[in-house]
C-alpha cells in the first residue's frame, strides 16, 4: 500500500502576544516538534492565520525560521493579526500592495486554494463579490482535482455570541455557500480564528476548524467576551487517499 499525502495544518500561533500567559514561539516550537516526530513527514504545510499578534517582522521571521526545521513547503494565509505585506515580504506570497492574499497551488494528488476573508484593521472578516469571483474562476480553472478550500475565518455559525460577532457575516458565509456549491471537488474547507475544533458544513462540504497552537477558546454558549481553557494545542494532519480527503487532530502536549 502506497504512503497517502500529508498536509499538515497549523494555526493561530500568535507569535508576540502576551494576553493569555505563556511563550507562544515555545508553544508553536512545540507543536513543529511534534510534526517532525511524525512517523510519516508532511509533504506540505499549511499556516492558516494570525501568525503574528502585532504583525512585527521579527515574528515573521520567528514563524519562518521554526518552520524550516520541516522539510516540506510551507503556505500561508493571512489571519486578522496579520499584515498582507508583511506576509508578502516573508513569504513570497501575494499581496504586495496590500491586495488580498488569495492563491492556488497543484500539490499532486491535493489542489488547495487560499482565500482571503480578512478586512484589515478589523478582526471580523469579510467575503466580497471581488474575493468570491476570483475564486469562483479559480475552481473553474481544474474541475477534476480533488480540493481543500482554505481560509481563516471559517464559514460557520459558532453558536457562541464572541465568536459569531468576530467572524464571517452570514450573507457572506451564504454567497460562499452558493460559489462552492458549483463546485464539486472541492472536499474540505478548512479554517483557523476560533481556536477550537469545530466541524460543520457548507453547502454538503464538510468544514473544520483547527486549535490554535497558543492557545484554546472556552466553551461558552453564553459568552460575550473571549473566554479562555486550558485545552491542549493541537494540529491537523490533512490525508489524501484515492482523492479522498481524511483529517486528523492531533493534540500537542
Amino acid at each position: 500500500m502506497s504512503c497517502p499525502f500529508l498536509l499538515a495544518q497549523v494555526s493561530d500561533p500568535h507569535i508576540g502576544a502576551d494576553w493569555a500567559g505563556g511563550d507562544p514561539l515555545a508553544r508553536l516550537a512545540e507543536t513543529v516538534e511534534a510534526i517532525r516526530a511524525l512517523p510519516q513527514q508532511p509533504d506540505a504545510v499549511l499556516l492558516s492565520g494570525d501568525l503574528a499578534d502585532n504583525a512585527a517582522d521579527a515574528e515573521y521571521e520567528q514563524v519562518r525560521q521554526l518552520f524550516g526545521r520541516i522539510s516540506a513547503p510551507l503556505y500561508v494565509l493571512p489571519g486578522n493579526h496579520d499584515d498582507r505585506r508583511a506576509l508578502h515580504r516573508h513569504f513570497g506570497v501575494p499581496g504586495a500592495n496590500g491586495e488580498p492574499v488569495q492563491y492556488a497551488v497543484n500539490l499532486g494528488p491535493l489542489r488547495l486554494v487560499v482565500l482571503d476573508t480578512t478586512r484589515p484593521g478589523e478582526d471580523p472578516g469579510t467575503l466580497d463579490a471581488e474575493r468570491l469571483g476570483w475564486l469562483d474562476s479559480e475552481l473553474a480553472e481544474a474541475p477534476e482535482a480533488p480540493t481543500l478550500l482554505a481560509m481563516h475565518h471559517p464559514p460557520l455559525s459558532t453558536g457562541i455570541p464572541v465568536w459569531d460577532e468576530l467572524g464571517l457575516p452570514t450573507a457572506d458565509r451564504h454567497a460562499l455557500a452558493t460559489v462552492v456549491a458549483r463546485h464539486p471537488q472541492v472536499r474540505r474547507v478548512v479554517a483557523g480564528h476560533v481556536h477550537r475544533l469545530m466541524t460543520a458544513e457548507l453547502a454538503g462540504r464538510p468544514v473544520l476548524t483547527v486549535p490554535s497552537t497558543y492557545v484554546q477558546g472556552r466553551l461558552d454558549f453564553q459568552a460575550e467576551e473571549i473566554e479562555l481553557s486550558a485545552d491542549p494545542a493541537g494540529f491537523a494532519i490533512h490525508s489524501v487517499v484515492d482523492g479522498d480527503v481524511i483529517s486528523h487532530i492531533q493534540p500537542v502536549g
